[in-house]
């Protein structure tokens, strides 16, 4: 039973999703508190790998209003936990079929631990998004028949 703290739909509409990962990411002072709270926002995230460890870039945690001198910035790279194969494998893909890492959601996991879902993603086309549009309302208006 996972509780969703925040899902990043723009990856789900700009990109073409393949392969998920679950990892952990390493948090400082009242981020914990801000992201309980719900103060997340995904808008250009991404992952990188960089020397065998793997990086957060972009994700925007705001500051803990009642944590005064101990927060940190909002949008610093934060390092992502995964093994060591894991990121080799990650790292071989990405540099061989020019694929990103995304961020989709963020949550607690069963045990009340803060994770990370990582997919990778291939960038998606405007005719794609098109093609996908009117996919979804063609779904649409076979329901709408279905129930008369």
């Amino acid at each position: 039973m996972d509780n969703t703290v925040a899902t990043n739909k723009k990856a789900f509409r700009d990109f073409e999703l393949f392969d998920k990962y679950q990892c952990g990411i390493v948090l400082q002072g009242a981020e914990i508190k801000s992201v309980r709270a719900a103060k997340v926002n995904f808008k250009s995230a991404f992952a990188r790998v960089d020397e065998d460890e793997v990086y957060l870039y972009n994700l925007s945690i705001d500051p803990y209003a009642q944590a005064s001198y101990l927060n940190t910035l909002s949008e610093r790279p934060r390092k992502l936990l995964l093994h060591k194969r894991e990121i080799k494998k990650l790292n071989g893909i990405l540099q061989q079929k020019n694929m990103t890492l995304v961020p989709t959601q963020l949550y607690f996991n069963a045990r009340g631990i803060l994770k990370v879902e990582l997919a990778l993603a291939k960038g998606k086309r405007s005719f794609d998004k098109r093609d996908d549009i009117k996919k979804r309302e063609i779904g649409r208006e076979i329901d709408r028949r279905m129930k008369q």
